[in-house]
C-alpha cells in the first residue's frame, strides 16, 4: 500500500488531524516570534541535509513536509528515501532548500514528529519480523500520546502491524468493567447486539476460559484473552474452534511475542508501540 493510499483508508480524519498537528505544533513552539532565528540574515537562502543516526523505518514525511511548507512555502524538500524504508545509521534522508530563517524556525518542530513517528514503525517493524511465520498480526491499542492518536496509528501501518479501533467512535471493546455494570457477558453481548449497528465492530475481553466459553455461547465474533499463560492461550485457541478471532493482550513484549503467536492466536495487541517509544535520533545540519 502506497503512503497515498494508506491515508485514504483512514479517511478525511487524518489529513485533518495531521493539519491540526502541524499548526498546534508551531504555536507551541514559535508563538508570536523566533528570536534567535532573526540573528540570521533575511533573505538568505540556504541548504541543509537531514541525517537519521540510528536504525529506523522513516515515518512522518507528511508532518515534516507540513511543518515547513506551513512556515516557508517556498522550501524544497527532496526525500533520499520513501515513507517506511528502513535505513541504517548515518543515512541521509532528505535534502532542503529554503530561506534560512523559516528552516531554522521549523528544525526542532519538524523533527520531533519525524523522531516519534519513526519510533512507532520501527517498534512495530521490529515486533512483526518477531512472528512471521505465523497466522498472527500485530495491533496497536489506544495508549498514545494525547493529541498524536492518529498519527501513531498510521506510523504503526507504515511500520507493518494494524490497527485496533482508532478510538471510542470506531468500535466496541466490552472491558471487564462493562461487563460488570451491565450484569455479566451475556448480558452486555445482547445490549451491543441490541443497539442495532451491524457495520460497529464488538470485542470482548475476557481473564479466563471459563468466561471464554461462555462469550462463544453468547455468540461473541471477537474475543481478547487478557493476559493468559501460553498454555491457557493453547487452550482457548482449541476450545474457540475458529468461532471467534482470539486476539492476546497482556504481558507482550520482544521476548514472550513469538511463543504467543505459536499458540495460534489470530492477533497480539501491544500497547507499548505507542507510549512506551524511545526517539529515533535525527540531524539537521546546514550545509552553506
Amino acid at each position: 500500500m502506497t503512503r497515498s493510499e494508506l491515508f485514504q483508508s483512514f479517511g478525511p480524519a487524518l489529513e485533518l488531524a495531521l493539519l491540526k498537528n502541524v499548526h498546534d505544533a508551531i504555536a507551541e513552539d514559535m508563538g508570536n516570534t523566533d528570536w534567535t532565528g532573526m540573528l540570521v540574515p533575511e533573505g538568505k537562502r540556504c541548504k541543509a541535509q537531514l541525517l537519521c543516526r540510528d536504525k529506523a523505518v522513516v515515518c512522518g514525511q507528511d508532518w515534516f513536509n507540513g511543518v515547513f511548507n506551513t512556515l516557508c512555502p517556498n522550501a524544497q524538500v527532496r526525500w533520499q528515501v520513501p515513507e517506511g524504508q528502513e535505513v541504517q545509521p548515518g543515512t541521509v534522508v532528505c535534502e532542503i532548500e529554503a530561506f534560512a530563517r523559516p528552516l531554522l524556525t521549523a528544525e526542532r518542530s519538524a523533527m520531533n514528529y519525524l523522531q516519534l513517528l519513526s519510533a512507532v514503525a520501527s517498534r512495530t517493524r521490529h515486533f512483526v519480523k518477531l512472528i512471521e511465520g505465523t497466522k498472527a498480526s500485530i495491533l496497536d491499542t489506544r495508549k498514545t500520546m494525547p493529541g498524536m492518536r492518529l498519527a501513531q496509528k498510521y506510523a504503526v501501518r507504515v511500520g507493518g502491524g494494524l490497527n485496533q479501533r482508532l478510538a471510542l467512535y470506531d468500535g466496541i471493546l466490552i472491558k471487564e468493567n462493562h461487563i460488570s455494570a451491565a450484569g455479566g457477558i451475556a448480558q452486555v453481548l445482547a445490549n451491543a447486539d441490541a443497539l442495532g449497528a451491524p457495520h460497529v465492530s464488538v470485542q470482548i475481553e475476557v481473564e479466563s476460559l471459563v468466561q471464554l466459553e461462555e462469550a462463544l455461547l453468547a455468540g461473541a465474533k471477537s474475543v481478547l484473552l487478557d493476559n493468559f499463560n501460553l498454555e491457557a492461550m493453547r487452550v482457548a485457541v482449541e476450545l474457540n474452534k475458529s468461532r471467534a478471532i482470539l486476539e492476546a493482550s497482556g504481558g507482550v513484549n520482544e521476548h514472550t511475542v513469538r511463543a504467543i503467536a505459536e499458540t495460534g492466536v489470530d492477533r497480539i495487541s501491544i500497547g507499548s508501540l505507542t507510549k512506551d517509544v524511545i526517539a529515533v535520533d535525527y540531524s539537521l545540519r546546514v550545509l552553506d
